[in-house]
């Protein structure tokens, strides 16, 4: 049950614009905060009463784009600022579908033109969009490491990671349709190892010629479809053993492909990491005040 004060300031918010999004099986609502004038404040309650499927709009993240004025040194003029919230109301540093369908939703929106930055709390981020394909940069990965031993959920496991704009642990696996994702998923997600953010956890395996993951997602506290960053760091942590090369196509559990470029130079041994694939529209809505009646039960 919510905070009756906050229940009656989401209350407030009926007749909020949205858009539903998804991007190779995440899926989103994005807000233009032009528009909707959000107070910061209030952003994080509003993801986690809207995000809940069965009960409200139902999505794994939320995501409000602001304008901004700012101008980075390296990339020029920011074209606008993201605030991303996860399904149980923590802010994410980064989110690789996400940032494809807010880019989308930029260019459509006239926030910014098909070529754009935009500001994240892991950094600038560039993107490209093309219809409905959409390429990022993404920030340059670190943190990666090999062979790290933990036991978790009652067995043993050897994990790769890399930080990708938000921390990924990689655990290659024979039969991926067999992986515990959701059980040793949650361990390894709440880990000591990890605390006191955690990692996101994804389980992977090459199969003839593509590299098929499954990801257990912070935050959404689940498996989801897809994992942007998640696809990243495992094609990343693949091709550092030598299992697959650059450009990485990766089937994420919806069934659709995502690609992943990069080479051996930069910090850690990654630079110029890029992710690309489709971003669609779901559907235009109106929230209505009963949108938030399953928080006074």
């Amino acid at each position: 049950m919510a905070d009756p004060g906050t229940y009656e300031q989401l209350q407030s918010l009926a007749g909020l614009s949205f858009t539903k999004m998804t991007g190779t099986g995440n899926d989103f609502i994005l807000l233009d905060n032009r528009e909707a004038k959000l107070p910061e404040s209030l952003i994080s309650g509003l993801a986690r009463a809207i995000c809940p499927r069965g009960r409200s709009v139902g999505a794994d993240g939320l995501i409000c784009l602001s304008p901004s004025a700012r101008v980075d040194p390296k990339l020029g003029k920011v074209d606008f600022r993201w605030d991303f919230f996860n399904a149980d109301g923590s802010s994410a540093e980064m989110c690789g579908n996400g940032g494809r369908c807010a880019a989308r939703f930029a260019v459509d929106a006239g926030l910014a033109g098909p070529e754009m930055v935009f500001d994240t709390l892991a950094g600038p981020i560039r993107a490209w969009v093309k219809g409905s394909s959409v390429k990022l940069e993404m920030v340059p990965p670190f943190g990666a490491y090999q062979d790290l031993h933990l036991e978790a959920a009652g067995q043993a496991v050897r994990l790769d990671g890399v930080n990708t704009g938000v921390p990924h642990a990689v655990l290659l696996v024979d039969d991926l349709e067999a992986a515990p994702v959701r059980e040793l998923g949650r361990a390894l997600r709440f880990h000591a190892h990890f605390a006191p953010a955690g990692s996101n956890v994804n389980f992977v395996a090459p199969h003839q010629g593509e590299l098929w993951v499954r990801t257990y997602e912070r935050g959404v506290e689940d498996e989801t479809l897809a994992c942007g960053t998640g696809v990243v760091a495992s094609a990343l942590m693949t091709g550092a053993r030598g299992l697959l090369r650059s450009p990485v196509t990766a089937r994420v559990r919806s069934g659709e492909t995502l690609t992943v470029y990069f080479d051996d130079k930069g910090r850690d041994g990654f630079g110029d990491v890029f992710l690309e694939g489709p971003a669609h529209y779901v559907y235009k809505g109106v929230l209505h005040e009963e949108a938030f009646a399953w928080l006074s039960v």
